[in-house]
């Protein structure tokens, strides 16, 4: 079956052309012009992806994203005609994928949605196997990470980034080793993301109620914590 992309944005012609080149690529697509529609859609459970316009009416895009991840970890791929850092950083924060700033190559945009997918469908040999530290348990082929056998909801990026680390306890990977590692099959991360997806972890486990799974070893990178 075709993975269903949900786009998102109030500009026909941004729409129009997704629309075209996604189906060109043989995925199905679906339009919506507001954060509220997109919040409806993917509440029905049968989207994939979701490309999400950051400035919408009514409902914007990164309320949307706050109330998608409360129920779904539904890759979402943010859209801004805005490039300041502080906007990447908080839709990352919120729980978002990626962000591509307009105006954008639309050749990147869908090699970027082919990205987010690998990670989901071959996520490597870390993700044939269940990874466990301590409390926690990473079973990234069925996208599923636990404390004390409790889910924690990851999205996709965060779920390959913790089972990098898992897959090596002990071993301090650098951020570019990360972003080799984590994704693999995806040389569109830049490293300066890296430190937003281990702080988004963090603050998911410690509202788990578990300590955080990740240490700092400054001036080098990250490794598990405890290791």
């Amino acid at each position: 079956m075709s993975k269903h992309i949900l786009v998102v944005d109030d500009e026909a012609r941004i729409r129009e052309v997704l629309q075209y080149a996604l189906h060109k690529e043989g995925y199905e697509v679906s339009v919506v012009t507001d954060g509220r529609e997109a919040i409806e859609a993917v509440a029905k459970g049968s989207v994939d992806l979701v490309i999400l316009d950051v400035m919408l009416p009514e409902v914007d895009g990164l309320s949307a994203c706050r109330h998608i991840r409360v129920e779904s970890r539904v890759p979402i791929l943010f859209l801004s005609a805005r490039s300041d850092e502080i906007d990447r950083v908080l839709g990352l924060d919120l729980g978002g994928d990626d962000y591509l700033t307009k105006p954008f190559s639309v050749r990147e945009l869908v090699a970027r949605v082919k990205a987010l997918f690998r990670r989901l469908e071959a996520p490597g040999e870390a993700a044939r196997k269940v990874l466990t530290h301590g409390r926690i348990e990473v079973d990234v082929e069925r996208h599923e990470a636990r404390l004390d056998g409790a889910p924690v909801t990851l999205t996709a990026t965060e779920l390959g980034l913790l089972g990098a680390l898992l897959e090596r306890p002990g071993i301090v990977l650098s951020r570019s080793q990360l972003m080799t590692r984590a994704y693999r099959y995806d040389n569109l991360i830049t490293e300066r993301t890296i430190d937003t997806h281990v702080r988004r972890i963090r603050a998911k486990f410690r509202a788990a109620g578990g300590e955080d799974p990740i240490a700092t070893v400054h001036g080098v990178g990250y490794k598990v914590a405890g290791a």
